[in-house]
């Protein structure tokens, strides 16, 4: 929508309309049109102001306009190149697009009548009032499933491999030994995602049957939340959620007001006079993970060396005979090149890591709802952060009060409770021996009032100037009628509590109860404020000026029914308020410091009228109320008059308090390498504010406020001022940012991606979810997204990989993320140790699994080319599984015809699964150490850990392990080639056992466990293993010396050159490891 609302008229439409023609018309098909930016340079005139992009220009000419090239801006050509690297998804998707446009009938709008009471008799039907967060339904999962799986590159290959034994001619064993692996591969994932989508139902289930009171001819019926239809008339009782989107039709308040929490909208916990209206939940996004990912990259270079390798044969073979039918079947005796294993793998080892993530102590209530991508989190560049709620508590904390030439902190505060004390006995004697009320006099004699007065004038100023207003629950056994409501009501100070829209409001209100000066009732006319000593201080309430973003302040006029004096009480912000109040050399620099220990302050003035200058004010006042033209600017010029030369009277400074350990949780992620960006929809104040009590942003870092930019001329000159800027932090609202995406969108995100940190501030949803895709389309790197409230949830599926804060403000967030969490301190340990961990052994079992077909692949390619490039398998019998003897298979081999095999699953399964599969818990360091030394996580962002070049190392190795296995077994057989399958399958069994010692780094007893038990497995198989191996051969030393001799030759050289590589290029982690 935003890309085609122009934000201003800058030419007409009779010229736009030309300049839209001559773009559509440029003629032949090869004839390049002019961009976008270029039109809008001949419109704006800012072909002599191009923005600056490089250091060398701010050498070459201090001047904000001089020539350098455009910004990168490049037109792609729709050539086969485009078409290959992803332009035919595009034009797939713009025909689906059309289609559906053309298909889709447009919906007639009309009235909507609702029966209320009666939703029986609404003709229109309406969706069911039900949260689903599930991906699939009862028709949708299997399909779903397998469209996941098999879009893969490997799992395909493997499809195709197996259907095609059902073709007589290249059928080479029975089915089952094709099948069966892959349908082992099929069954672990539907079951996982069974699981995964049984847990999601679950919590559904949860929110849906919440019970609500529902109304009926009949008298109240308790109804189920997903039950509610258009037209129920629900009874919400206090502290209770809002089912729904609701129209409020009486409340138990005798005024019929209602506060309502929107948090589970906008995130904010505090309470409003406003209607709250329900979000709609998306489904989630199905989660690929950036290693499998990369891993199925790897999987096609395995083919392509698959298909090589086959031809390679076939070439060697001489073409002899039906060639094409020998290529197949040297494509099927290589395939274990590809392991079908690598999934399965893959998967039940992240199930593992969810459960390691949700049995972790030091994180309690962590739950994986997402268990397809927890090595994500340690691949992490960006984490975007919502505040209210995440980096926050929401919960205002009152910490200073500076009058000027004494200040107030939190050690101090009985002082000003006995100031107040003091005054108001003052005060009180006064009134019981003075004469009746007198008119006030705003020209008396100025003179120096004692610090008591002054105490007592600034409390009584945040006492009176707000929107609080106090609340009282009704007693026990209470009729709960709005005609009873009063009388059921209890007014003592325990049964007391505040609503306001606004947290700090609140907390401003509870200080001045704790001091002494305590709110007991309001209502749109008067204030009664209560004095330490019990007396009842009555305020009429004149006018009311509320808090608005653009005056950044608030106003009150109220007078004291005690003294009929009239008196003008604001607050604000110290950038609105110093320009109305009276000289003074102590404001900004206390504000200064205030807002420096990340305090919110507010400057808080009065000014006393007559009565004469109040009545002047209210007919000005009401005169302009009643303006048809310009009704707002007149209002705003009469309140203007009023504020001049107001009295100081002090300066607040409140906290919100932080979540726990917010600090050292960031410390550690900045250390970690993690950008973190804070996108929140709070003032811009505010949020700079909390970037620096949360060390978001450090003490000494400098901070750059974007200034508001309406049109493409002003942005142009604000990102040239900020690309002069070094190290410092961004601090930009959603107005402005809207406005630079839409004319330099790569310059901005850019310049940003190099600032330490960047603060979006005023931000909607839509936009937090953009800001994410673009950081995920400009830079390419891992993004995450964590946030707590409903506001959060389009953000958190934009990202790579979400978390959410289950919370204050509800479990929208959580349900939709990929990991929830409590607390926002669990995010370090999350990612730190738990991503760190998970990459790191995810990308050591992958290359594992591959070096494990590798190894055998190679010593079949070595067995065929000793006997004549002949495909025919180097395993038989049971060990192939459906085979046949090796003395049959040499006797055809005779007589000229050869019989192609399948190499060995029990091998990938029995033998060697348990101890490959045991890496998923091996660990480089201890947990303790990974938190002490977040360093460590920065390597793993540059995919070092699996890399081509990692993966052509386990190529080398696998080739010359193959080698040594299979030659050595040639060379050192005598008398029966039946002993070569015994000794190279025996040396391959154990070299992959002494492979999995040799990778792991730190040992766990369920690794030895697996060594042994693996090998008793094989062991204890030879002797079911007669009719294949020659029993009384592999009893003697000489079996033993061999298997042996082999074994030490192919792991030997390994363990030498990875003991030098640790002495000479030692790792990173190593250095903390005794």
């Amino acid at each position: 929508m935003a890309d085609r609302i122009p934000l201003y008229p800058v030419r007409s439409a009779a010229a736009a309309n030309r300049k839209r023609a001559a773009y559509y018309s440029a003629a032949g098909p090869g004839a390049e049109r002019p961009s976008r930016y270029q039109m809008e340079d001949e419109s704006a005139h800012l072909d002599e102001m191009p923005l600056m992009m490089s250091e060398e220009g701010f050498e070459n000419d201090e001047s904000d306009y001089h020539s350098l090239p455009r910004a990168r801006i490049t037109q792609r050509t729709h050539g086969l190149e485009w078409f290959v690297c992803g332009g035919w998804k595009f034009l797939c998707t713009s025909c689906c697009d059309w289609l559906i446009n053309v298909c889709q009938r447009k919906r007639e709008l009309r009235a909507r009548t609702v029966w209320l009471g009666h939703p029986e008799k609404c003709e229109e039907k309406h969706p069911r009032n039900s949260i689903k967060n599930q991906k699939y339904n009862v028709f949708t999962f299997i399909p779903g499933v397998l469209y996941e799986q098999f879009k893969f590159f490997l799992n395909l290959y493997f499809l195709v491999v197996s259907c095609s034994q059902f073709v007589p001619a290249l059928k080479i064993g029975y089915l089952y030994t094709y099948w069966a692996p892959l349908g082992f591969v099929l069954a672990v994932t539907i079951t996982r995602e069974a699981i995964d989508e049984f847990r999601r139902f679950q919590r559904d289930k949860e929110v849906n049957s919440q019970l609500y009171s529902k109304l009926t001819v009949r008298g109240k019926v308790q109804v189920k939340s997903s039950d509610i239809q258009v037209g129920d008339l629900i009874i919400v009782e206090k502290n209770q959620r809002v089912p729904s989107d609701m129209v409020f039709l009486r409340t138990s308040e005798k005024a019929g007001s209602c506060f309502i929490r929107t948090d589970q909208l906008d995130g904010e916990t505090d309470w409003k006079l406003k209607v709250a209206v329900s979000c709609t939940q998306r489904l989630p996004a199905l989660g690929v993970g950036l290693l499998d990912l990369e891993l199925n990259q790897l999987t096609k270079a395995l083919f392509l060396a698959l298909v090589a390798l086959s031809v390679v044969m076939v070439t060697l073979q001489g073409f002899v005979g039906p060639w094409y039918r020998s290529l197949f079947r040297f494509l099927l005796l290589f395939s274990y090149i590809i392991p079908i294993s690598l999934r399965v793998n893959l998967d039940m080892g992240k199930a593992a890591y969810g459960w390691l993530i949700m049995a972790d102590g030091s994180i309690p209530g962590t739950v994986v709802r997402t268990s397809t991508i927890p090595e994500e989190l340690g691949r992490l560049v960006y984490l975007l952060t919502d505040k209210t709620g995440t980096l926050t508590q929401n919960e205002m904390v009152f910490k200073r009060l500076h009058l000027g030439t004494v200040s107030y902190g939190a050690d101090t505060m009985d002082e000003i409770q006995r100031h107040v004390r003091e005054c108001c006995s003052q005060l009180h004697s006064q009134d019981t021996s003075s004469t009746p009320p007198r008119k006030a006099q705003s020209s008396a004699p100025k003179v120096r009032k004692s610090v008591s007065s002054r105490v007592h004038e600034a409390v009584k100023a945040i006492a009176l100037c707000h929107n609080v207003t106090p609340v009282y629950e009704p007693r026990a056994g209470g009729t709960g009628d709005a005609e009873h409501a009063e009388v059921d009501q209890d007014f003592s100070d325990e049964n007391r509590t505040y609503q306001a829209a606004s947290p700090d409001e609140v907390a401003l209100v509870q200080w001045t109860e704790s001091v002494g000066l305590t709110l007991v009732n309001r209502d749109l006319t008067s204030m009664q404020l209560r004095t330490p000593s019990g007396q009842i201080l009555t305020y009429s309430v004149l006018q009311t000026f509320p808090f608005t973003s653009e005056g950044k302040r608030m106003g009150v006029i109220v007078r004291d029914e005690s003294t009929a004096e009239i008196t003008f009480y604001m607050k604000g912000a110290d950038v609105a308020m110093s320009a109305i109040v009276q000289y003074n050399d102590w404001l900004e620099e206390e504000c200064g410091n205030m807002a420096r220990e990340g305090l919110r302050t507010l400057v808080v003035a009065k000014r006393t009228l007559t009565e004469e200058q109040y009545q002047d004010f209210e007919s000005r006042h009401a005169q302009a109320r009643l303006s048809v033209h310009d009704r707002a600017l007149k209002v705003a010029a009469v309140l203007e008059s009023l504020e001049r030369d107001m009295q100081l009277l002090c300066v607040t400074g409140v906290e919100d308090r932080l979540q726990e350990h917010v600090r050292p949780t960031l410390e550690t992620l900045r250390n970690a390498g993690i950008k973190i960006w804070m996108l929140t929809g709070d003032k811009l104040e505010t949020a700079t504010c909390i970037a620096k009590s949360s060390h978001l942003v450090s003490r000494t870092q400098d901070i750059h406020v974007f200034r508001p930019v309406t049109s493409r001329g002003e942005a142009h000159l604000e990102l040239n001022a900020f690309r002069r800027k070094h190290d410092c932090a961004l601090v930009i609202s959603g107005d402005s940012l809207e406005v630079c995406l839409r004319y330099y969108e790569h310059e901005l995100v850019e310049l940003a991606c190099q600032c330490p940190a960047v603060v979006c501030c005023r931000c909607s949803p839509t936009q937090k979810a953009r800001i994410v895709q673009l950081l995920r389309q400009h830079t390419h790197r891992r993004t995450c997204a964590i946030g707590d409230g409903g506001n959060d949830v389009s953000m958190i599926q934009a990202a790579d990989c979400g978390i959410g804060i289950e919370g204050k403000e509800g479990k929208a967030a959580s349900l939709a993320a990929d990991f929830s969490i409590r607390r926002f301190e669990h995010v370090g340990r999350l990612l730190v140790v738990h991503g760190r961990s998970s990459y790191k052994r995810s990308a050591a079992l992958g290359q594992f699994v591959m070096h494990r077909g590798l190894v055998i692949s190679t010593m079949q390619a070595v067995f065929s080319s000793v006997f004549y490039f002949a495909s025919v398998p180097l395993y038989q019998g049971f060990l192939m599984v459906g085979v046949w003897h090796f003395g049959l298979w040499l006797q055809t081999c005779v007589h000229g015809r050869l019989t192609c095999l399948l190499s060995d699953p029990r091998y990938a399964t029995v033998y060697t699964m348990f101890p490959v599969f045991s890496l998923v818990l091996d660990q480089d360091v201890k947990p303790e150490m990974a938190m002490l030394y977040p360093e460590l996580y920065k390597d793993l962002t540059k995919g070092r850990s699996l890399s081509f070049k990692t993966f052509l190392i386990w190529v080398l190795i696998s080739v010359y392990q193959g080698g040594i296995l299979m030659y050595g077994a040639l060379v050192l057989f005598e008398s029966e080639f039946v002993h070569v399958v015994a000794i190279s399958f025996t040396a391959l069994v154990l070299t992959e056992l002494l492979m999995v010692a040799l990778t792991v780094r730190t040992w766990h007893w369920l690794m030895v466990v697996a060594e042994f038990l693996s090998l008793g497995c094989y062991v204890a198989s030879l002797a079911f293993l007669n009719e294949y191996f020659d029993v009384a051969f592999i009893t003697t030393m000489t079996f033993l010396w061999k298997v042996s001799a082999i074994t030490v030759v192919s792991c030997l050289p390994l363990y030498v050159l990875k003991h030098l590589k640790r002495k000479l290029s030692p790792p990173s982690y190593s250095k903390l490891t005794p």
